[in-house]
């Protein structure tokens, strides 16, 4: 039996980092300034530190400006307010983006509503959900539109397929349900509470799983030659003799790879693109704030 191709979110990425910086470069010959992003970090979750730190470095590699602003666990609320509030008037600062998760005395809701929509490159401020819905121009979290860059790589037209979305998060499941319907797929959102998940499941040509439950997708639940996404990344209990649990998406990647068509690995697919599309929405970003047309292409 023939296995799936692998879908390779890392070289996707790369490419797509490496025109966001050729485009950041034209962007500052013509604004005379680099597209600016400002990164904020609460407290010292590790996880949390490496990726501002990523995020940092794949900023400047992409010939823009990394503004990095790291503050003590126990920052207010209403501090951290008046940071996002001004960096929302910083001109060199097109894209804010506030690392989650906050410390519990923060209220996050609060701080997302306080970035300007304009500058809300990780698309969670309610405004820029409702220009989704709407069919308006926004930004979109980065995750959803990683995965459509590669359905549409993969496919081109999605027109007419049918999927299914496994996850009803407003960073990853309602916005991916969007973005499919926008690109003319039938879609259904299915979640914890879907009855009989599998024969949904079994009748969809993409499915993008994205509900943090290792493996819960199985390979007798994929249509023969359908196209899996994998949202999830999950690390399992270590095995005897190993100090870390390997790390696992939300579907049996091992099972599934023997009837999908295409699938995402866990590490490696959906992951490496979170950050070239963050950077990507900086470029627009820096562009609508310049008065610029954004660049096509990205």
């Amino acid at each position: 039996m023939t296995r799936a191709t692998r879908i390779d979110g890392k070289a996707f990425a790369a490419r797509l980092r490496e025109t966001v910086g050729e485009h950041a470069l034209s962007f500052a010959r013509r604004a005379g300034r680099r597209p600016g992003l400002a990164v904020v970090l609460v407290g010292e979750d590790p996880a949390s530190q490496v990726y501002v730190g990523s995020k940092g470095k794949a900023t400047l590699a992409a010939n823009m400006e990394s503004f990095e602003h790291r503050l003590p666990a126990e920052t207010s609320e209403a501090d951290l307010v008046a940071l996002v509030e001004e960096l929302n008037r910083d001109e060199a600062v097109d894209g804010i983006l506030v690392q989650l998760p906050l410390p519990d005395h923060i209220d996050e809701q609060a701080v997302i509503a306080a970035i300007d929509p304009d500058k809300d490159v990780d698309g969670f401020h309610v405004i820029n959900a409702g220009r989704l819905s709407v069919g308006e121009a926004g930004f979109v979290p980065c995750t959803p539109l990683g995965c459509i860059m590669l359905l549409k790589d993969l496919h081109g037209d999605l027109s007419g397929m049918e999927a299914v979305v496994i996850g009803r998060s407003n960073i990853v499941g309602k916005p991916m349900a969007q973005l499919l319907v926008d690109a003319n797929a039938t879609v259904t959102i299915a979640h914890s509470r879907t009855r009989d998940l599998a024969a949904h499941v079994r009748r969809a040509d993409i499915v993008v799983a994205a509900v943090g439950r290792p493996e819960m997708v199985r390979g007798d639940w994929i249509k023969p030659g359908a196209t899996v996404i994998d949202v999830g990344i999950n690390r399992l209990p270590p095995e005897p003799g190993s100090d870390r649990g390997r790390l696992v998406g939300d579907v049996a990647f091992g099972e599934a790879a023997e009837v999908a068509g295409a699938i995402t690995p866990v590490p490696g697919g959906v992951g490496p693109m979170t950050i070239a599309v963050l950077l990507r929405n900086t470029l627009v970003a820096a562009h609508r704030n310049a008065g610029l047309a954004p660049p096509e292409g990205v």
